[in-house]
C-alpha cells in the first residue's frame, strides 16, 4: 500500500500551491492527478488577476467591489483576508518567475474587469493563467514530491472521524490503488462540464467535489452557477473578460450598444452575470443575430486598432481567427454566454478544512465563501493562490500531527465493486449517452433564467438519469487508458452534482447574483441570507443552511 503525509489531488494552481506550502512546513508530499500540471484548467484562464498594488488603489476599495460582486452572499471575514493578501501574493509569483504585461513606466500592467471600481486586474497578456502555472511549476520543481500522473481520484476512504487515504485509478496500468494519507487536499478544479455548452476543458468534471460529497462533505452553494458573457458562439471557447477591459463593446443586431439599457454606469463592465443576462435579454427579445448555432450578439474591438488588439488579445485573436473565421482586428466576434464556473464547492473555512478531518479542498473546487452567489473576474486565479497555500499550510499541520492512517486491501476492493460490475454487465446504460442528456438537460432547465416548473422539470429528468445510471455498462474490457470506464466514473460524478445544482436552486426563492429565478425577481435577504449546505442522504441532497459572515458592509441594492 503507497503512503504519504500529504496528498494533494489536482495540479492546476491550487493544487501546486497547496503542495508548495506542504513542502515548505516540512511535509512529505504526493501529487495525484489525471493531467500534466501545464495541461492543468488553471492554464486556461486570460484575462488577469486581481489585487489592489499601485498607490492609486486601496484594499478596502477592492474588498467592498467583491462583496458587491458576491451579491452580499460573500463571507466578509474571508473577502478582507483574500484582498489583504492579494498584493503579496502577486508580488510572490512575480518572484516565482511570472512573466506580467508591464506599463510604459516599467511597473504592473492593470486592465479594467467587470463590476470592479477601479482597474486593478494584472495581467500577462491574455494567457496569465498559463503565465502563473509555468512560474510555479517551476519553482515547485518535481524533484521535491511524488507525482501520480493519469491517475484518477475514485474514492476517498473515511473512517474512525478522519480521512484515511484515497483510491484512484492509474489509467496506464488500468488498475486501481490505494494511497494512505494523513491528510488530503483536494484541488481538482471545475465542475463545468455538468453543462453541455461551457467554457471548461473536457477534464472539468467535478471529480474531487463529488467524491468529497459521496465521502460526507458538506457541499457549498452549489446553486450558484457562473455563465461568462462572451463565449465563442459555436465552440463555447472563452473570449476574456479582458477583451471588454480593454475597450470591447456589444452590439446587438440592430447595431445599438444596448449594455447602456442595462447597466448605464458600467456598460459592458458590469459584472458578469448581469452583461449575461442583458445577451440573453436582447436574444429573446428579438434583437440578436441569428444563425445555425442560435441566437448571438456582437463583441467588437476594430476600433481598438490593429497594434492593441494584437499585442494585449494574442490568444483572442488565434481563437477567433482558428475557429470562427474571424479576424477580430477587422470583424466583429459573434458571442453568446456559457457556462463558465462554479461559485459553489466542497464547504471549508479559510484555511481550506472541511467538516471532515483531515480533508482539505482549495480552488474552484472549494468554496470558502469569497465569490458568493457571483464571482468577479479576476478574483478567480487569486482564489487558487491565496487558498490553496493555505490549505496546504493547514494540511501540513493536521498530518504532522495526525496519527498513522489505516487504509487496506479490503478498502480498495470494496469501493471498487461497482466498476467491476459495470464491465461485468452484457447489456446497459451507455455513458456517454446518460452523459449528453444530463448536459442536455442542465442546459435548458438550469440555465441564466430560471423558473420553478423549468427546475423541477430538470431535477425530474437528472433523478431519471440517474436512475439509469445505475445500469450502466463498460464495453471496453481494456485496460490500458480505458477511456470508456473512465467516462463511466466522471459521468455518475456530474450526475450526482447536477442533482445538488437543481435541489439548490428549485429550495432558493430569489434571485441573487447569478441565479436568477423568473418567479422571484427580488432579492430576499429576510429569508435568504445565508449558505446552502447540501450532504448526501440516501434519497439525495438533504439541504441545511449557514449564516453569512458580516464585518463592515450591510446589505444593499447592487446596481453598476
Amino acid at each position: 500500500m503507497r503512503k504519504h503525509e500529504v496528498v494533494v489531488v489536482g495540479a492546476g494552481l491550487a493544487g501546486q500551491r497547496a503542495a508548495l506550502a506542504a513542502i515548505e512546513a516540512g511535509r512529505e508530499v504526493a501529487i495525484v492527478t489525471k493531467l500534466h500540471p501545464l495541461r492543468s484548467h488553471s492554464g486556461a484562464a486570460q484575462g488577469g488577476i486581481n489585487a489592489a498594488v499601485g498607490a492609486d488603489d486601496s484594499v478596502d476599495t477592492h474588498i467592498y467591489d467583491t462583496v458587491k460582486g458576491s451579491d452580499y452572499l460573500g463571507d466578509q471575514d474571508a473577502i478582507e483576508f483574500f484582498c489583504k493578501s492579494a498584493g503579496p501574493t502577486v508580488i510572490e509569483m512575480e518572484h516565482f518567475g511570472t512573466i506580467f504585461s508591464r506599463g510604459a513606466d516599467g511597473s504592473l500592467a492593470r486592465r479594467a474587469f467587470g463590476g470592479a471600481g477601479f482597474p486593478r486586474t494584472i495581467y500577462a497578456a491574455d494567457r496569465t493563467g498559463l503565465a502563473l502555472l509555468q512560474g510555479l511549476w517551476e519553482r515547485l520543481g518535481s524533484e521535491r514530491f511524488t507525482m501520480y500522473e493519469e491517475w484518477e481520484l475514485a474514492k476517498l476512504v473515511v473512517r474512525d472521524g478522519r480521512v484515511q487515504g484515497l483510491i484512484a485509478l492509474d489509467r496506464r496500468r488500468g488498475e486501481f490503488e490505494g494511497i494512505a494519507a494523513r491528510s488530503i487536499v483536494v484541488a481538482t478544479g471545475p465542475s463545468g462540464r455538468v453543462y453541455g455548452r461551457t467554457t471548461n476543458a473536457h477534464s472539468c468534471a467535478g471529480d474531487g467535489v463529488s467524491v468529497a460529497y459521496e465521502a460526507g462533505a458538506f457541499l457549498k452553494d452549489m446553486e450558484f452557477v457562473q455563465f461568462h458573457p462572451t463565449a465563442l458562439l459555436e465552440s463555447s471557447i472563452l473570449i476574456t473578460e479582458g477583451a471588454r477591459g480593454e475597450g470591447g463593446i456589444l452590439k446587438n443586431a440592430a447595431g445599438e450598444r444596448f449594455m447602456s439599457k442595462y447597466a448605464p454606469h458600467a456598460l459592458e463592465l458590469a459584472s458578469r452575470d448581469v452583461v449575461s443576462r442583458s445577451i440573453v435579454t436582447e436574444v429573446r427579445e428579438g434583437r440578436g443575430f441569428s444563425g445555425p448555432y442560435g441566437g448571438y450578439v456582437h463583441l467588437e474591438l476594430m476600433h481598438l486598432g490593429k497594434e492593441k488588439v494584437e499585442s494585449r488579445l494574442q490568444e483572442i485573436c488565434d481563437y477567433s481567427r482558428l475557429f470562427a473565421g474571424i479576424d477580430p482586428v477587422t470583424q466583429p466576434i459573434p458571442v453568446y454566454p456559457a457556462q463558465h464556473y462554479m461559485m459553489g464547492g466542497v464547504g471549508t473555512d479559510i484555511h481550506g478544512a472541511t467538516n471532515i478531518a483531515g480533508l482539505f479542498a482549495a480552488g474552484e473546487a472549494a468554496c470558502v465563501s469569497v465569490h458568493g452567489a457571483n464571482r468577479l473576474g479576476g478574483n478567480s486565479l487569486l482564489d487558487t493562490l491565496v487558498f490553496g497555500k493555505e490549505a496546504g499550510i493547514a494540511a501540513a499541520e493536521f498530518a504532522a500531527k495526525a496519527s498513522t492512517p489505516e487504509l487496506t486491501a479490503a478498502d480498495v476492493t470494496e469501493a471498487t465493486a461497482p466498476y467491476r460490475a459495470w464491465s461485468s454487465r452484457t447489456d446497459g446504460e451507455d455513458p456517454s449517452a446518460l452523459r449528453k442528456e444530463m448536459q442536455q438537460t442542465m442546459d435548458r432547465y438550469a440555465g441564466i433564467y430560471r423558473t420553478e416548473s423549468d427546475l423541477a422539470e430538470g431535477l425530474k429528468r437528472i433523478r431519471a438519469v440517474k436512475k439509469r445510471f445505475e445500469r450502466v455498462r463498460v464495453v471496453d474490457q481494456s485496460k490500458v487508458f480505458n477511456l470508456n470506464l473512465t467516462d463511466a466514473i466522471e459521468t455518475g460524478e456530474m450526475i450526482e452534482l447536477a442533482e445538488v445544482i437543481l435541489v439548490g436552486a428549485y429550495a432558493r426563492t430569489e434571485s441573487r447574483g447569478a441565479h436568477f429565478r423568473v418567479d422571484y425577481p427580488k432579492r430576499d435577504d429576510a429569508r435568504w441570507m445565508k449558505h446552502t449546505l447540501a450532504q448526501m442522504g440516501p434519497e439525495g441532497p438533504t439541504l441545511s443552511y449557514s449564516p453569512v459572515a458580516f464585518t463592515r458592509w450591510e446589505a444593499k441594492e447592487r446596481v453598476y
